[in-house]
């Protein structure tokens, strides 16, 4: 499960579809190849996002997350089109 204070780094290990999601959502979290340092929650506020949009942010990712572990999506290109700006 992902949570607000996931660190940036441990997420796209763990996830690497966190970075499109991330980067559709306007919080860039890689930068010369290289992870962002901090967690999910500090980079969302970074760009503003109020605790409610980060509670949001967190659901959808885990959303994406679960579909693609029980097979539902192949790609999270079947998932993208349909995200909504949270901020």
């Amino acid at each position: 499960m992902i949570t607000k204070t996931i660190e940036i780094e441990e997420l796209i290990r763990k996830f690497p579809f966190a970075v499109k999601f991330l980067m559709e959502k306007g919080i860039r979290c890689i930068a010369c190849g290289e992870p962002i340092w901090g967690t999910l929650e500090e980079a969302a506020i970074e760009k503003g996002f109020t605790l409610d949009a980060i509670d949001r942010l967190v659901d959808e990712i885990n959303q994406i997350a679960k579909q693609m572990e029980e097979g539902i999506l192949a790609t999270e290109q079947q998932f993208f089109p349909k995200s909504l700006p949270l901020s």
